[in-house]
């Protein structure tokens, strides 16, 4: 039995931005002044971003909050750093109009200081009528703020105080918000911020409860560790971000070792015995939390073109951190994760910079290309996953989509070979096909080439049948 809603979003591709950092906002909110205007500004570069080949936008958080966005005072209203509902509803009508889908971080996990419910148990101690929207408050103790009482605080963060879920107040407050943004700004879906943690039966009580809103509405969950089978079910989530996954498809082509590549995707995706084989996976290589790509591997001129070509053939749902489409560097530092969130043209100049000499504009192109490959494919959007050949610096798998009936429909076989010099592979495809186009040269093979296929250096092929 599949548990999983395989369908829903199969056919997306990913923008990531962190608006509160795109848009070059104050890092800290002084709650006066007056709303901005990201929205506006943002808007004008969804042609862009559709011409790169996505179709779906994640907004990181866009409520009222303290500082970065994750510390949430106010569910209801937009951060006026960013702007106001009413801009923020405009926006919507019009990323739809170009064909988005749009998803909100929804960070239920925890609130900031400035929540009403906290201030009021600042204000009011054991009387305040919110003490059990929070969970383990102790009034026989102070928190490290100096509050007359502790408290129970995300990972340890005391500016990030984790709410009661189970309470109905809470869960009340917390579902009237869903549906206002459902209703009033006709949002797509929502990214649940640190799910791992959030508590199975409020998942599932969310999930219900979008899903009677609005239809095929997406859920997708913040998970670093543990089994994804937890969270990703027809009665849970949709999908959960893949960090199983991630650095391994870079890694792979960085340290010449397509080993680690095939030992996660054969884990998890594996059309016998993968253990997430019909799950959706969220798909990336950088985010707002980890080092950009490029400024991880070794020679991002020479391969971000393929790395990108394995996260859009790889199964799951693929996703581009803004920016990263044009090899923009950001790390971690010793002052925080700021370089990782940077403002970028036309809100301001970038913190950070990209790779020396290299052709941002190749890689966006190639980025599009890739794009239009999976979007004109079910294999490669909801296929299964065969291993074909696997060698240090050679890589060889089939994504295979069959009808109801089971036959053969669609089979597109990925080829990379990250060797400096030509090198000569052998593949045997699972189903015979007589002919294959390739679909970056356009040019035709039969089934007897592949046989001894001569790959150029550096190379990557996505061969589909005739």
């Amino acid at each position: 039995m599949n548990l999983y809603q395989k369908e829903i979003f199969s056919d997306k591709i990913f923008y990531h931005v962190y608006p509160l950092g795109l848009g070059n906002c104050p890092k800290q909110n002084n709650f006066t002044q007056c709303a901005g205007n990201f929205f506006e500004t943002f808007a004008g570069d969804l042609d862009r971003i559709k011409k790169l080949g996505c179709n779906a936008i994640y907004l990181g958080p866009i409520f009222e909050s303290t500082k970065h966005g994750y510390d949430t005072i106010d569910y209801y209203h937009v951060d006026r750093r960013l702007g106001n509902n009413e801009k923020f509803k405009a926006f919507v009508e019009c990323a739809h109009q170009k064909g988005f889908s749009i998803i909100l971080d929804a960070v239920f996990n925890h609130t900031g200081r400035d929540f009403f419910a906290f201030k009021d148990l600042q204000k009011n101690g054991f009387n305040s009528e919110f003490k059990d929207w929070y969970l383990n408050i102790n009034f026989s103790n102070k928190s490290p703020y100096g509050d007359n009482f502790s408290y129970e605080g995300w990972a340890g963060c005391y500016d990030l105080i984790k709410l009661n879920l189970k309470n109905c107040d809470v869960k009340n407050h917390i579902f009237g918000a869903v549906k206002f943004w459902i209703e009033e700004f006709k949002i797509d879906g929502l990214r649940f911020d640190a799910a791992d943690v959030l508590d199975k039966t409020f998942i599932e009580e969310i999930s219900q409860f979008t899903r009677n809103l609005k239809e095929n509405f997406w859920l997708m969950g913040e998970v670093v560790h543990g089994d994804y089978n937890d969270w990703v079910s027809c009665n849970r989530l949709d999908s959960v971000t893949n960090y199983q996954l991630y650095r391994s498809i870079f890694a792979s082509v960085d340290q010449n070792n397509f080993f680690d590549i095939s030992y996660n995707l054969k884990r998890e995706f594996d059309s016998s015995s993968g253990c997430y084989k019909f799950a959706p996976l969220y798909n990336f290589l950088d985010n707002h939390d980890i080092d950009r790509v490029a400024s991880v591997i070794k020679n991002p001129k020479d391969d971000l073109y393929m790395i990108y070509a394995l996260l859009f053939t790889v199964p799951g749902i693929p996703s581009i951190y803004y920016g990263s489409e044009f090899a923009l560097y950001g790390k971690r530092n010793s002052f925080g994760d700021e370089d990782l969130r940077p403002a970028l043209k036309p809100f301001a100049e970038p913190k950070t910079y990209l790779v020396p000499q290299f052709d941002a504009g190749f890689l966006a192109d190639a980025i599009s290309h890739f794009a239009k490959i999976r979007m004109s494919s079910n294999a490669i959007q909801k296929g299964n996953y065969v291993e074909l050949l696997v060698k240090n610096e050679q890589f060889v798998f089939e994504r295979n989509f069959y009808n109801d009936q089971n036959n053969l429909k669609e089979k597109v076989i990925a080829i990379f070979n990250n060797s400096s010099k030509e090198e000569t592979v052998s593949i045997l495809p699972k189903d015979f096909v007589q002919n294959y186009k390739d679909l970056l040269s356009e040019k035709i093979y039969s089934a007897h080439d592949l046989q001894n296929l001569k790959m150029p250096a550096k190379s990557v092929m996505i061969l589909r049948n005739c």
